[in-house]
Order: C-alpha cells, then sequence, then structure tokens
C-alpha cells in the first residue's frame, strides 16, 4: 500500500493519476475529503481524512501502508499565516509523519524536496526544507529525496506568478538583476522520475537526487519568453534582490495570494540547476524542454 501526502497539491494530483494509470489503487492523506473528491479520480483511490500536522490523524492513514510519498509541503509561493507557517508545516509535520510512520512498521519514504536545499534561518522557507530532510534522513525509515529545479506545467506555481505579474504590472522587474540561471522541469516528468524510484526500491535506498530539465534559463530569459507566450509586452528593470524583498513584503501585507513571496525570492540567491544530463543519466529518458512545452501549449499550458 502506497500512502500519498500532498495529493492535491500540484505534483500530487499528477502523481496519482499516472498510478491509477497503472493499475494502483494509492490511499491519499487529505485535508477535507469532499474537496479532494472533485480534484482526485476518488472512486479508484482510497481518501482519508486528516494532516500531517494532526499527528493523531496519521495511525489510521499509515495503517497497513508500506511506502510513503510525501508531498504534503508548504511551498514557497505561499506567504505564512497564523496558524499556517513553514516551520509548522514543513517541519513539524513531517517529524510527525516520520514518527507515526516508524510506529506504524512503513518501511520507506520518497519526500519531494528542492534544488539546492541548505540550511537558513531559523522560521525561513529554506531552513524548513532542510529540515524536513534532515528528520527523514535521520530516521530509521529507508529514504529517497527528490529534488527538482522549479517545476513547470499548467497551473505550476512559479510559472504562473511571473505570468500574473506581467499581466498586470506595467514594468516587470528582473529580480537580482536577470542574470541567475534556472532549469525547468516538466512536472510529469517529475513523476516519472518518482515512479521509477518507487520500482527501484534498493537502488535509491538512502540516496538523494537532484533533477533539472534539458536546458538553462537565465531569469531574463524567462520573463521575454513568458511575455512572448502571452503577447504582452512589458518594460523591464532590473530589481537588486533587497528592493524585491521590500516589493514582496508590501504585496504579502495587502493580497492574500502575492505573485511573489519573500519565500520564493530565495530561489533567486543561487543558480537554481544541476547538470543538463541528471534525468537522462540517472533515469534513463529525455526530459521536455519548457520551450518545447510553451511551444505546444502556448499561453493556455501556464
Amino acid at each position: 500500500m502506497i500512502l500519498i501526502t500532498g495529493a492535491t497539491g500540484f505534483i500530487g494530483r499528477h502523481l496519482v493519476q499516472r498510478l491509477v494509470e497503472r493499475g494502483e489503487r494509492p490511499r491519499c492523506l487529505v485535508r477535507n475529503i469532499s474537496r479532494a473528491a472533485k480534484l482526485l479520480p476518488a472512486e479508484k483511490v482510497e481518501l482519508v481524512e486528516g494532516a500531517t500536522t494532526l499527528a493523531f490523524t496519521l495511525e489510521p492513514a499509515l495503517r497497513g501502508v508500506d511506502t510513503v510519498i510525501h508531498a504534503a509541503f508548504m511551498t514557497a509561493d505561499r506567504k505564512q499565516s497564523a496558524g499556517n507557517t513553514y516551520e509548522g508545516t514543513n517541519v513539524i509535520g513531517t517529524t510527525n509523519l516520520v514518527n507515526a510512520a516508524l510506529a506504524a512498521g512503513v518501511r520507506r519514504m520518497i519526500e519531494l524536496s528542492g534544488l539546492g536545499t541548505k540550511p537558513d534561518r531559523p522560521g525561513s522557507y529554506m531552513q524548513g526544507r532542510y529540515l524536513a530532510e534532515e528528520v527523514l534522513k535521520k530516521s530509521a525509515l529507508a529514504w529517497t529525496i527528490v529534488q527538482p529545479s522549479v517545476l513547470f506545467g499548467k497551473g505550476a506555481p512559479f510559472f504562473k506568478g511571473l505570468a500574473d505579474l506581467i499581466r498586470s504590472a506595467p514594468v516587470v522587474p528582473l529580480i537580482g538583476g536577470g542574470s541567475l540561471r534556472f532549469q525547468p522541469i516538466y512536472v510529469e516528468d517529475v513523476v516519472t522520475v518518482i515512479l521509477r524510484l518507487l520500482d527501484d526500491p534498493e537502488g535509491s535506498r538512502n540516496r538523494t537526487f537532484v533533477i533539472g530539465g534539458p536546458e538553462y534559463y537565465t531569469f531574463a530569459q524567462i520573463i521575454d519568453l513568458l511575455m512572448q507566450t502571452l503577447q504582452v509586452r512589458r518594460a523591464t528593470l532590473p530589481m537588486p534582490l533587497f528592493l524585491a524583498h521590500i516589493g514582496a513584503t508590501a504585496m504579502e501585507l495587502v493580497l492574500p495570494k502575492p505573485p511573489i513571496t519573500r519565500a520564493a525570492l530565495t530561489l533567486f540567491t543561487f543558480d537554481n540547476v544541476t547538470a543538463l544530463d541528471a534525468v537522462e543519466r540517472q533515469f534513463g529518458f529525455q526530459p521536455l524542454s519548457w520551450r518545447s512545452y510553451l511551444a505546444q501549449t502556448g499561453k493556455d499550458g501556464l
């Protein structure tokens, strides 16, 4: 039995669909069964209500489970609020899940993280991501961690936020000057990687896999390609990171879903890249490029 946390999230929905297509009936930990039933193929999965932040809900969810795929994280596109923090969801939630999994006799856990994960200041998004990895690594579970670069696909938070910004702003900031590099990877290719890891428990045991797409793009190139796809032209303005932080702070104060958050700006402190052949070398297939995806889907793919 496979349990998926974060089953209604961006990666989770794609993963559930692919597991169902290959004949699996995964168990999905969801906060609201009625809402989840509208997002997932409810008749082909087992829905269990609960949350990693509610430790008492995990014992029934983990009963009879062999493998957990953990994707229930508060991502960088979401701002923190009372009762919904990076520390609470990503660190305490993962700790609850690992402890409950050990008590239930679960054998392995695959955790979805992100490229460039490293220690940071207490309470920050990046520190939460780092500690979530450490909790799993230090446990007695067999573990596998997947660290993708930024994801693309319809509704992908990073690109949707930038597209919304381009649509609404008269001038688009080139955060950090626009020279930082990203290596976007298609969500379906990340799911393919997860499925191959799922099928290779010994080969993936206690290993971290860093993955990215087949092309690098500077942030300036990303903005330009998005404007071409949206058929919108905007002036661009290089913006130092500290000014972007001020703008993100202001947007978080007044907008329920800001197009850019302070947490997302963490991605602009380093080149978000790995080897161009990372997927092909480790998993034997060529991932789709973001440029090719946009050529196929146009703005409908954002």
